[in-house]
């Protein structure tokens, strides 16, 4: 009995070569036709040469050498073999010896006897023969269909190339998928409607299907082409089966991008109601209190007061513009609404603007001269460079804060060559477990205000690195050398050319 064939590391592959029914082949039956004419007369002369004749004796070597031709050459071979035996018997061993007359109608009986039981042995290992080799069709079909499941509902194959799969196995020209829309057209025929398909366009219709496979009342597996085996026509049941899971599996994972984005969308509105009802409403009260002291009529303050309180409206309403458009900003990145335009942006072209807001005193440019171009959308790269350089100063007030860059071998994004700025302070860092957390929004270092009592929502890094993904770079934190943090902003080197990313 042939075993089957093993899995290979394409179970596709194992579908292409799965072993066919044919019975016994025509090799096997030429080997047993030539032992049926040459076993039954070697039987009669070791009978004859060893001088041990016997009828009944001999009748079983016959049968023997019957059986034996019927499991090489099958059925018809072992009935040679069986009739050509039988008449050896009657003429060497029945008497009268020598003739093919026989005088005992006992012995008649017993050769048909012999007959009929060579003949039925025959059929029986032929049919054992057979039942072996579906056996082993089967269970090949078996593993390459659950191999080939596994696959597909391990893998993120489209549902075009799954059917594709389909079309090349069974060798026909078009392969359509269709889905029930529970609509009913008119003659109380039911809607369908074309869900994926691979081949000959246009889409396979009912009318132009040579197969079809009724998965369940849901889906139908539409197929044109040449007539199909019976084996195919079981592969075709089952590749529908498959279709649906692959199907199922796609709307599954459909359903959980999108409750994952629902989850982060009430998670993001939850912390914007909490930043609201804290972190907005402190500058509004300091605004309400500074522009309701100069408003009172009864009171005279000094200039030097009033350019106090001034100065705090308008330190308040920069740092209410910035939480805004932090909250705004993030909203865009959780949406996946942000479309870069891509051009090349200098590093020190982006600088004046993002650092208008912190002391000039804290900073120390350090950029060389003549860096090449990154490839960055210019807005971004400012909101990025004015975030990371914010949390900096607020995180390290005692001590300056370094902005440093450079390109060259061993700086790339991917495959491509990049440049890289640095913003470096030596304040207290951050300990391993915490860099990841540092990204997310609306974390803050220890989850308390900032050291210098600034307040913020925890957004600056969370935006800076959205931003950065989006023109596709990274943004990671490194331990500054004798303590600190680096925030190290990799893009692409400008090559010319780009647009609007996705």
């Amino acid at each position: 009995m042939p075993a089957p064939e093993a899995l290979p590391d394409d179970a596709h592959g194992l579908l292409l070569r799965l072993p066919t029914v044919r019975g016994i082949g025509r090799g096997r039956i030429m080997a047993g036709l030539v032992l049926a004419l040459v076993l039954p007369a070697a039987v009669e002369i070791l009978v004859t040469v060893t001088g041990f004749r016997n009828f009944a004796v001999t009748m079983l070597f016959q049968l023997a050498a019957a059986v034996a031709v019927a499991a090489i050459g099958g059925l018809w071979p072992a009935v040679v073999a069986a009739v050509l035996g039988s008449f050896l018997l009657n003429y060497f061993s029945a008497e009268p010896v020598g003739s093919l007359s026989i005088a005992d109608p006992t012995t008649l009986f017993t050769l048909v006897v012999f007959l009929a039981v060579a003949c039925g042995v025959a059929l029986a290992v032929g049919l054992a023969t057979r039942r072996a080799q579906e056996a082993a069709q089967s269970g090949a079909e078996a593993t390459a269909l659950s191999g080939l499941a596994l696959r597909i509902l391990s893998s993120d194959d489209t549902l075009e190339s799954f059917l594709e799969k389909v079309r090349v196995t069974l060798g026909v020209e078009a392969v359509t998928l269709l889905g029930a829309t529970g609509e009913r057209l008119p003659g109380a025929q039911r809607g369908w409607q074309v869900l994926a398909g691979a081949g000959v366009q246009p889409p396979v219709t009912h009318a132009a299907a040579d197969h079809a496979a009724v998965v369940d009342p849901h889906y139908t597996l539409l197929l044109r082409g040449g007539p199909l085996t019976p084996q195919q026509q079981r592969l075709l049941a089952a590749f529908g089966a498959l279709v649906v899971a692959v199907r199922e599996r796609q709307q599954l994972a459909r359903s959980r991008r999108d409750n994952q984005r629902l989850a982060e969308g009430n998670k993001m509105r939850t912390s914007i109601l909490r930043a609201v009802s804290h972190d907005l409403r402190t500058p509004l009260a300091g605004i309400k209190l500074a522009v309701g002291s100069l408003r009172q009529e009864d009171v005279t303050f000094p200039p030097e007061v009033q350019r106090e309180l001034l100065e705090t409206i308008e330190n308040y309403a920069d740092r209410l513009d910035h939480l805004v458009g932090n909250l705004l900003d993030m909203s865009r990145i959780t949406a996946d609404a942000v479309n870069p335009l891509l051009t090349g942006v200098g590093w020190a072209q982006v600088l004046p603007e993002a650092l208008r807001g912190v002391p000039v005193g804290r900073l120390r440019n350090e950029l060389p001269p003549n860096l090449p171009p990154v490839q960055a959308d210019a807005g971004m790269l400012e909101r990025v460079v004015a975030n990371i350089a914010e949390n900096a100063v607020k995180y390290a007030p005692d001590s300056d804060v370094v902005i440093t860059a450079r390109t060259g071998a061993g700086i790339r994004v991917g495959d491509r060559p990049a440049g890289e700025l640095r913003v470096i302070d030596h304040g207290s860092g951050v300990g391993h477990a915490e860099v990841l957390e540092m990204f997310r929004p609306f974390q803050r270092l220890g989850d308390s205000p900032s050291p210098g009592g600034g307040g913020g929502i925890g957004l600056g890094l969370a935006v800076a690195k959205g931003f950065t993904e989006a023109m596709g770079g990274t943004l990671v934190a490194e331990a500054t050398p004798g303590g600190g943090l680096t925030m190290v902003v990799t893009l692409p080197l400008w090559t010319g050319h780009g647009g609007n990313a996705a």
